[in-house]
């Protein structure tokens, strides 16, 4: 197993030649279009791509701005300045915030929730003290795949590790029963530079049957709201319990050396499920 490469904020040259070297770039490929950009975007392009009247839960509208030495967090942590004032801080030239942003035009509702979650933690145990429904919050914000899925089955399975009958034996069922969508942007950043080993943490959503037939772009408006009452109403991210480890370079389509069921054998990468022993020996599952 490689190790895991160091994480850049800012490059010096814009490129987008990984977008068409792993299929995970394909939702941003198709709702973007990363080759009109010849550089790096501006924070004015950036805000073009929202949708109309994104608003924060606190109903400030959100609006991308440069994090240059003229901003002023004014002692403020990161979510509070968004949800006091609709600006979200962005670094330019680097990926990780870039991702950031194409995240807020995919799921815009579910970003101010999360937004607002994270402030309302901040406010009643302070910025240093890290909870377990914040940590959850920040798992699925960096790290999260949303797994769209209309066969339970899926859930069941990925769950227990049952990596070989996700990924080979229904592996013709990705798009028509199951669909990844990632919302965690450092899964994205480190997809630029994928490597055997990176893994997000998955959070399903039970969709209909006819979910599959939809554009892209309405798939994400029908997730957009089935997150906001998954996370609002079912409080689902109290603790990071209802978040699963998967391994995205085995998701179908997104990796060209998964279309050899081999590349499944790697048990360091797709490592069954552990089993707990209670003090007895007994399995416990």
């Amino acid at each position: 197993m490689t190790d895991k490469p160091k994480i850049f904020t800012t490059y010096q040259h814009w490129t987008t030649q990984f977008c068409q070297q792993t299929g995970s770039f394909a939702h941003l490929n198709t709702l973007f279009d990363f080759e009109q950009w010849s550089q790096w975007p501006t924070t004015e392009q950036l805000n073009q791509l929202l949708p109309a009247q994104v608003k924060t839960c606190s109903g400030h509208a959100v609006e991308f701005r440069p994090q240059d030495d003229t901003f002023d967090f004014a002692g403020r942590y990161y979510e509070q300045v968004i949800y006091e004032s609709g600006q979200i801080p962005t670094r330019l030239n680097g990926w990780h915030d870039l991702f950031g942003a194409l995240i807020w035009c995919l799921l815009p509702r579910t970003k101010a929730l999360l937004n607002q979650l994270h402030y309302q933690d901040i406010e009643a145990f302070g910025q240093k003290a890290r909870t377990a429904k914040r940590n959850a919050i920040t798992l699925l914000d960096e790290c999260g795949v949303i797994l769209a899925v209309s066969d339970g089955e899926f859930k069941t399975k990925l769950r227990a590790h049952q990596w070989h009958w996700s990924f080979v034996e229904q592996r013709g069922q990705w798009g028509k029963t199951v669909a990844p969508f990632i919302i965690g942007h450092a899964n994205y950043e480190m997809l630029t530079k994928p490597y055997i080993g990176l893994t997000g943490k998955v959070l399903f959503v039970t969709v209909e049957a006819d979910f599959f037939a939809l554009d892209l772009a309405g798939q994400y408006r029908v997730l957009d709201g089935l997150l906001v009452d998954l996370i609002g109403q079912q409080d689902v991210l109290k603790d990071n319990r209802q978040l699963s480890p998967l391994p995205l370079l085995g998701v179908p389509g997104w990796y060209d050396d998964n279309q050899d069921p081999a590349f499944y054998h790697n048990v360091g990468y797709f490592r069954p499920k552990s089993v707990k022993r209670s003090f007895d020996g007994q399995s416990t599952g």
